[in-house]
């Protein structure tokens, strides 16, 4: 991909000098069915705080300032995608404003904000003037589709973000096919389970707090304006999608990928049913600082 500001040459996002060996010694993948399972302490009383016994209170935290003098911006990024885990995929598909060229890529930085209208955000590193095919194509044509990635295409998703030269098609790469969209021009990916069309919204560039005037970032605000999901994954109101269907993968830090096979369920508690009908009025004070 041209203008690739974060490629792995640069980011060494791969610890492994030989992934394939390192590969080789892992057990095989297992495929596994969606199931739930309790909560790590069902019998958890309001006050209670963590279920670890007070374990975790016992362990120091460090500070760090992300723009501490000699701290280069990539440890801020390796940091973030470590920590802030796991993050949903947005597997975006967009058309070149003439129409000759299609871009198809993974992109991390992706979440839903809203849902009246719906909205969600992707972001990409670097500014405009180094911008990913993804961005410039999503810029110039105000459209594209988002497309979950699911355990049965996680390696042909990932073999799009090879940095390939701008108009070498990512389809062909994976090996995914194209399936015509209704209100955008770009394809949405049929393998996907779910699929968003969607319309450019707004954009906001960011510029880097230690290096005055470079541009390090974009964020694309996009309405979705059309779902699509597989017959057998969404339920007959057409408002749940079943996770045993979508396996979903999410992103880790590195080049770590994670998937989704087991949930657990609390139901979010009510003021009157839970403090005042179990007599826990004892915990009704009000906020004291730091809290």
């Amino acid at each position: 991909m041209s203008h690739k500001l974060d490629s792995e040459a640069t980011i060494k996002r791969n610890p492994h000098p030989d992934f394939k060996k390192v590969e080789e010694s892992r057990p095989p993948f297992q495929p596994k069915q969606w199931s739930f399972s309790k909560t790590v302490d069902p019998d958890w009383k309001l006050g209670s705080g963590g279920n670890d016994g007070g374990a975790s209170l016992k362990k120091k935290h460090i500070d760090i300032d992300p723009y501490e003098e000699g701290r280069p911006s990539v440890s801020n990024y390796k940091l973030l995608i470590s920590g802030v885990i796991p993050r949903p995929i947005g597997f975006i598909s967009t058309v070149s404003k003439d129409g000759k060229s299609t871009n198809l890529a993974p992109m991390s930085y992706t979440q839903v904000v809203n849902h009246d209208p719906v909205v969600l955000v992707v972001g990409f590193s670097g500014g405009f003037d180094k911008a990913k095919d993804t961005l410039r194509n999503l810029v110039d044509t105000g459209e594209c589709t988002i497309n979950m990635i699911s355990e049965h295409f996680v390696e042909a998703a990932n073999a799009t973000s090879i940095n390939s030269p701008y108009g070498v098609s990512e389809w062909v790469i994976s090996g995914l096919h194209p399936a015509p969209s209704k209100d955008v021009k770009p394809s949405r990916v049929k393998e996907s389970v779910f699929s968003i069309e969607g319309k450019l919204m707004d954009t906001k560039e960011f510029e880097s707090r230690v290096n005055k005037g470079s541009k390090t970032g974009v964020m694309a605000i996009i309405e979705g304006v059309r779902f699509w999901v597989r017959e057998d994954a969404i339920n007959d109101e057409k408002n749940l999608i079943d996770p045993a269907v979508l396996k979903p993968m999410s992103r880790l830090g590195g080049i770590t990928y994670s998937r989704t096979t087991e949930g657990l369920e609390l139901p979010r508690p009510d003021f009157k049913q839970t403090i005042e009908l179990e007599e826990r009025k004892d915990l009704i004070q009000p906020k004291a600082e730091g809290q």
